[in-house]
């Protein structure tokens, strides 16, 4: 197993990619900390899941877009695990609406979740990460970061931000035995992607050369990948796994 004695925090972790994400450390050989906001019952699922396959896994509760409330989960996390290996920046959301109808409420709470999230989770962990000198930062990005889109000029940007942060981090810490990278997923099958309409869906599909939207697997065994020994080498990059669509 490539993860075998390593400890992981998912951040929204309960559904979609980061079930995926947290499953998939835990099938290495990874313990396991899922963090999720209000959706308990879906985040003990997982957690019972991991320990089924012999792993160590604890709840993580909190708002990543508050710092205190990250701390104080960070505190839990660590007392818990005694230490952490992996960063898998994953919680995010969207408010999608055209620029001239969204407010300064839409604007700052996508932010909040998807940017300031990235930093206060990478914040409470980046010192222990340093003293033990060892450190994986995956955050996830999106093509819509990379692209744009009509109606997420609050997604895009928070999600180009992270592409950033995650650029100039991983500079200041190359030497220090942490890498930071990013994963652009493009458009996957989630909640947030079955809730588009039909008609959106075929025209999207359409773009897509490999026609198909990719599944949450897909992008977990990425970061799998990036965080195990095979992805020694690799910091300060974006994967994109968008079936083609960035092309």
């Amino acid at each position: 197993m490539k993860l075998k004695g390593r400890t992981a925090l998912v951040t929204g972790g309960s559904r979609g990619i980061g079930r995926a994400v947290a499953l998939a450390l835990a099938d290495e050989g990874a313990d396991v900390a899922v963090n999720y906001v209000s959706s308990e019952a879906a985040a003990k699922d997982v957690v019972e899941q991991i320990r089924k396959m012999g792993r160590r896994a604890m709840l993580a509760q909190a708002d990543v877009g508050d710092f205190p409330d990250t701390f104080r989960m960070a505190q839990d996390v660590l007392r818990e695990l005694g230490h952490l290996d992996i960063l898998v920046n994953n919680a995010g959301i969207n408010s999608d609406k055209t620029f001239v109808k969204m407010d300064h409420a839409s604007w700052r709470k996508v932010l909040a979740i998807n940017l300031d999230g990235v930093f206060n989770c990478t914040k409470v962990f980046i010192d222990q990460m340093l003293t033990q000198g060892y450190g994986r930062v995956v955050n996830m990005t999106s093509v819509i970061g990379q692209i744009g889109n009509f109606g997420q000029a609050n997604y895009a940007a928070s999600k180009a931000g992270v592409a950033a942060f995650t650029k100039s981090l991983a500079k200041e810490l190359a030497g220090k035995g942490v890498t930071v990278n990013a994963i652009a997923p493009g458009f996957i099958e989630t909640e947030m992607v079955r809730g588009i309409p039909d008609k959106v869906k075929e025209k999207l599909l359409a773009q897509i050369p490999l026609k198909r939207f990719g599944t949450p697997e897909e992008v977990a065994r990425a970061v799998v990948y990036m965080v195990s020994a095979d992805g020694d080498y690799i910091t300060g990059a974006e994967v994109s796994i968008n079936g083609g669509l960035l092309m």
